[in-house]
């Protein structure tokens, strides 16, 4: 039988260990707060769509006052919130090499990248967690998760791409990052590759990974990503549509103005993995 998260708290006798599993429980249960407060208000939308009746008839139903449900249609968070899962989210970062800087650092394109999905997620009532990925790639989300890398710099990243049915992103005999459809073949090349500044590709992808919803998030090079995670932000309505909550990838073309990107589409997909 599974244990219940809530006695192992009350029955831990280490002081800050119980602290810490309070705190993570109690943000868990915020988190879940949330999410039933959407799918509540959608359910209500979805009987007035199928019944032909109007909200003041659902409420009776429910025993709850016009005013109340107008308030849980009001106040509960958006339908595409159920894009990124219930969480809290690990936003993940890598931790990449420098000569200056034994521990590494954070890309600037991969702070921005972070900073752009992070105010999307807090819009949407998410806890965000920040992660910085070890420079070796041994990471594993404690949640779930937004990654912003790919399989050169994520061990998470490398296993849910090697796994993706309809795209690959590998590194190709030349040395050069492709993401190749599988079925045809067909290549998405970075333009910086050959010269061509302020333009580059991007691999989007989301799994259920355990009981975790995991999208990854992948520039060729890292200013990519930032397309990437702009093209995601502005048109996260329509993609919740398309895919819903199931599994499904795509590539994101962007231009740019130094890490501003000035146009940005969705240049395969998105395809939902059957």
């Amino acid at each position: 039988m599974e244990s219940d998260p809530f006695e192992a708290v009350r029955r831990e006798s280490d002081p800050l260990e119980q602290a810490r599993m309070a705190g993570d429980l109690m943000a868990l249960y915020r988190q879940r707060g949330y999410e039933l407060a959407r799918i509540r208000r959608d359910a209500i939308n979805r009987v007035v769509e199928q019944r032909g009746v109007n909200f003041s008839a659902v409420g009776a139903e429910l025993g709850l006052t016009r005013g109340r449900i107008s308030q849980i249609r009001k106040d509960a968070p958006a339908t595409e919130r159920a894009f990124f899962g219930v969480g809290p989210i690990d936003v993940a970062t890598p931790t990449r090499h420098s000569a200056d800087r034994a521990e590494g650092l954070v890309a600037r394109e991969d702070a921005e990248s972070a900073r752009i999905i992070t105010d999307v997620l807090r819009d949407l009532a998410f806890e965000v967690r920040p992660v910085a990925i070890p420079i070796d790639g041994t990471w594993n989300p404690a949640h779930e998760a937004v990654v912003i890398c790919g399989p050169k710099s994520s061990h998470v990243s490398a296993e849910i791409l090697s796994h993706d049915p309809v795209l690959s992103f590998y590194e190709d005999e030349g040395g050069r990052w492709v993401i190749e459809e599988r079925a045809t073949g067909q290549r998405f090349e970075s333009p910086l590759d050959d010269g061509t500044k302020g333009e580059d590709v991007a691999y989007v992808g989301r799994v259920t990974r355990g009981s975790k919803t995991v999208l990854v998030i992948a520039g060729i090079h890292a200013l990519g990503s930032i397309g990437a995670v702009s093209y995601v932000a502005e048109n996260l309505r329509s993609l919740h549509d398309a895919v819903g909550t199931k599994d499904f990838s795509m590539v994101v073309r962007a231009q740019f103005e130094e890490l501003t990107p000035t146009s940005k589409e969705a240049v395969w997909g998105p395809t939902v993995h059957r």
